[in-house]
């Protein structure tokens, strides 16, 4: 990135120059993968509890109107890291390299990592990546952080007991894992490693991204999690899926799994330890004083795998889960910490997104963030502090089922499906004060804002090559 198109911001436009003369704080981001909003305790969940997230919500403040970048975990991601929506990321949409990763964030992209990696921050990865398959100029490595250890590829991250994993440019075998057998779970060796890179940079300021596979998909876990709530979850659900021999065993298909209600419970309850792990691995090495905390999800709850969002009601009052643009496939819970600036038990009804990580994260480090980029930051709500910007509008796209879109100015939200072809594309409008269940179609009735929202959604996207969108796909070419 040219250090010309950086400009300061943050700190001192919001009269934090008492921060900035701080120690750089520790940054820590946990990414959930199809967390729903209301699989938290703290957010409604009833049948199981979250003590440690609780805990830190506690601690700390939620947040009500956070969204994720996409309804899926590529374009979500790249949103996250890259400060931009869905009509501007370079990564728009789940697109597979074989054999194994995603299609790659071209090196001019600068992501988060790399902006706190110039601030000079030790930055680590830990757990999903798919922005770019190994090796290649989306790789982790390449992209601003200094450690990598996990799944490169998404789809390979369907499965908690790979073939193998991989730390940086080396490719882990698990032998435990071969044939029949599943004795390494990953999610328990990424987890260690993760605490290990806060043991081991605790001298110096360090990024810990975090995005933890639990609860995607494949509902597997050793039997010491899952006994605690077996018989609990009735009537029980079962899924009948990959099993060793068939051809999509440890390829990206999921496992089979005959307790799917207690597995579910039980994933969510270990990524509940693990967060609380980490916090704990923080006070003890004396860091969690100086360490922000931020916990989100990639995207509404799946329905795939055995999951069962209805029973445990994953998405809350939203409709929707995920691959939709409505509330439930994209407003996600956040939850931050940070003792001695964030006040504790506090919550907020800002509106933000994940592109507006990035310029809250320069402004906490005291970096620099790139101009043209769609986010804005956030500290001032959490720091609950005036001069709080909001933004005009908010944008997403979706690159399956024929194409989706979503615009929200203010309480109003317009959804667009089938925007692929335009004979049998929908238009829905909602007020999300009155409705947050988008429940009634106020289209019809309010012509001027629908007209408004459509020249929204036009100007809020750029045309992409490598992801054509809407009626651009019929004539675009796409290139590996």
């Amino acid at each position: 990135m040219n250090p010309g198109l950086l400009t300061l911001t943050g700190a001192a436009l919001f009269g934090f120059s008492a921060l900035a003369a701080q120690p750089k704080p520790n940054i820590v981001y946990i990414l959930a993968d199809d967390l729903g909003y209301g699989d938290l305790s703290c957010y409604g969940q009833k049948r199981f509890r979250t003590p440690n997230i609780d805990r830190l919500a506690s601690q700390g403040m939620l947040f009500t109107q956070h969204y994720a970048g996409c309804t899926v975990c590529a374009p979500s991601r790249s949103s996250l890291m890259t400060g931009q929506t869905t009509g501007h990321t370079p990564i728009r949409g789940n697109r597979e390299v074989e054999p194994e990763g995603q299609y790659p964030l071209k090196s001019e992209a600068y992501t988060v990592a790399e902006l706190l990696k110039d601030a000079g921050y030790v930055t680590g990865a830990f757990g999903k990546w798919g922005l770019g398959y190994p090796g290649s100029e989306g790789d982790p490595n390449q992209q601003g952080f200094d450690e990598f250890y996990g799944y490169n590829c998404q789809a390979m991250a369907h499965n908690y007991y790979p073939g193998h994993l991989w730390d940086n440019q080396t490719k882990i075998v698990l032998e435990n894992n071969s044939g029949d057998r599943f004795g390494s779970y990953a999610p328990a060796m990424i987890h260690q490693r993760a605490l290990q890179f806060i043991e081991k940079n605790k001298e110096k300021p360090f990024f810990l991204f975090y995005p933890n596979i639990i609860p995607h998909a494949e509902l597997l876990l050793p039997e010491a999690n899952l006994a605690e709530f077996r018989n609990k979850l009735l009537p029980e659900k079962s899924f009948k899926g990959a099993e060793p021999g068939s051809a999509g065993f440890r390829k990206g298909s999921y496992g089979s799994q005959a307790e799917a209600h207690a597995a579910f419970a039980a994933m969510v309850t270990l990524l509940d330890t693990q967060v609380g792990e980490v916090v704990a691995k923080l006070k003890e090495l004396g860091l969690d004083q100086n360490t922000i905390i931020i916990f989100s999800s990639d995207n509404g709850p799946h329905l795939e795998g055995g999951a069962d969002p209805e029973y445990f009601d994953s998405n809350g009052p939203f409709k929707g889960c995920k691959r939709d643009l409505y509330e439930g496939g994209i407003r996600e819970p956040m939850i931050a910490a940070w003792p001695g600036k964030i006040a504790a038990g506090s919550e907020t009804s800002h509106v933000s997104a994940f592109w507006d990580v990035m310029p809250t994260l320069a402004d906490i480090a005291g970096a620099k963030t790139p101009e043209r980029i769609d986010g804005i930051s956030f500290l001032p709500a959490l720091l609950g502090k005036p001069g709080q910007k909001t933004h005009k509008s908010l944008y997403w796209e979706f690159h399956e089922s024929n194409g989706r879109q979503a615009v929200r100015k203010g309480d109003w939200k317009l959804v667009r499906y089938q925007v692929s072809i335009p004979e049998k594309a929908t238009t829905e409008l909602y007020n999300l004060k009155t409705d947050p269940g988008e429940t009634t179609n106020l289209a019809s009735a309010n012509p001027k804002i629908v007209k408004e929202m459509l020249e929204i959604m036009k100007n809020s996207r750029t045309p992409s090559e490598a992801f054509p969108f809407g009626p651009e796909k019929k004539t675009a070419t796409r290139k590996p």
